[in-house]
């Protein structure tokens, strides 16, 4: 675009290349391209994604450093930017520096929004409690420029929960259901969570009645939400009945959808009813992730099937290229453990390479795996190079399990 001359670069295309920037190459190429933008709308439109993606990795210094230097020259105006810094001192536990930002934007005329009241709220629920958040509430509802939605009302709903104000939570609640537009589902997922939160079933059901007078499809993530909300309040009758709904509406087969009552069945202890699923997912043309593994792992483990959990573990290394899942520490142990018993050297060696490559072997791991070189009378003198290469730290038993696996008479060895 930039070799065309007759093609014009205008703001906000140099803010869409920062983002992509720190997204296919690095901050640091950001960071050159952001200094060579010439102009200062232009470094203006591309601040955001930059600061940004600091906040998004907590990198307080740099976000900081970056917010001086616009001051410096001028070109902090609107509220965004703020806000993405009242964010990132939320995360990082900078709670008054909150604060210090709403005293900041109120002495330079710069004007606060929705998110800039949300957010000190709930920066000034931590600090002093429920009486300064209805200072600030009552300051937002005199704020001519602000109009409160349902998002503030979500807010103040959270924040009256956690300071146990129950009865004021489902005020807030109801508040923000009438705020709602018949327009904007997603606004309907928010007020479901937060009433799940509160142990509310009806509001859950009421909110899932309302949602779906929008118009438009009810994707697969609404079905998710609703789903996940009613195990939250320990209603998994009605999950299984709007589960089946959604299989009769779906066009593809989401497996993301059954994942979640696939889980609600392995943690109730229905293995049965799990299996049953995963066979129906699969004949309904469902393809499971890692986290459908994942799930059946846990549930296999628990049942003392071992065979069928380490064919899933093995299911889900397979797609390990496609993501960046990594199996619980007790399942994996779990696996170590049923190897160690059976007596199944080879299989436990395929499996620790797996496991070194994931960089997930631990000590309990290889001392499982010492104690099963010693049954198994098979010498392991690389054991102890092994352990320093992934930097785990040894004690007295594994420094003797270690000298006994690696004899390569198992008559040197004594009786463990």
């Amino acid at each position: 675009m930039e070799s065309l001359a007759t093609f014009k670069i205008t703001t906000l295309d140099h803010a869409s290349r920062i983002d992509l920037i720190t997204k296919v190459q690095s901050v640091a190429e950001a960071e050159m391209y952001f200094e060579k933008i010439p102009d200062s709308a232009s470094r203006k439109a591309a601040c955001f994604p930059l600061l940004h993606y600091y906040v998004k990795e907590r990198d307080l210094e740099k976000a900081e450093a970056l917010m001086a230097k616009l001051q410096s020259s001028g070109l902090l105006v609107n509220p965004h930017l703020f806000n993405e810094m009242m964010k990132l001192y939320m995360a990082t536990g900078h709670v008054e520096k909150v604060v210090s930002v709403i005293q900041h934007m109120k002495c330079n005329k710069i004007p606060l929004n929705v998110l800039s009241y949300n957010l000190w709220m709930d920066a000034c629920a931590k600090l002093s409690g429920v009486a300064s958040v209805q200072i600030v509430y009552n300051e937002m509802l005199n704020d001519k420029n602000v109009e409160v939605g349902w998002s503030s009302y979500c807010t103040l709903a959270n924040i009256y929960k956690t300071l146990g104000f129950f009865d004021k939570a489902h005020s807030a609640l109801r508040t923000a259901e009438q705020k709602l537009s018949v327009m904007n589902r997603l606004a309907y997922s928010f007020i479901m969570t937060n009433y799940a939160a509160l142990g509310n079933r009806d509001g859950v059901l009421r909110l899932w009645e309302s949602s779906k007078k929008v118009p438009g499809r009810i994707t697969c993530m609404n079905y998710i939400c609703i789903m996940l909300c009613l195990l939250k309040v320990g209603d998994i009758g009605e999950v299984e009945k709007i589960f089946l709904s959604w299989e009769l509406e779906c066009r593809k087969y989401d497996i993301r959808v059954s994942n979640v009552l696939l889980g609600a069945y392995v943690r109730n202890g229905r293995m049965d009813k799990a299996e049953a699923l995963h066979y129906h997912a699969l004949e309904r043309g469902g393809n499971p992730n890692y986290k459908t593994w994942e799930i059946l792992m846990e549930g296999w483990v628990r049942n003392k099937q071992m065979d069928k959990a380490v064919e899933a573990m093995k299911k889900g290394f397979s797609l390990l290229k496609l993501c960046e899942w990594r199996p619980a520490e007790e399942i994996v142990m779990a696996i170590m453990g049923y190897f160690e018993e059976q007596g199944r050297l080879e299989d436990a060696k395929k499996y620790v390479k797996v496991l070194q490559r994931l960089r997930l072997m631990s000590l309990p791991l290889y001392k499982s795996f010492l104690r099963l070189h010693i049954q198994s009378g098979s010498a392991a003198p690389d054991i102890f190079k092994m352990i320093e290469r992934d930097q785990i730290e040894i004690d007295e038993e594994s420094k003797y399990l270690i000298e006994c696996a690696s004899k390569i008479n198992r008559a040197d060895i004594p009786y463990l």
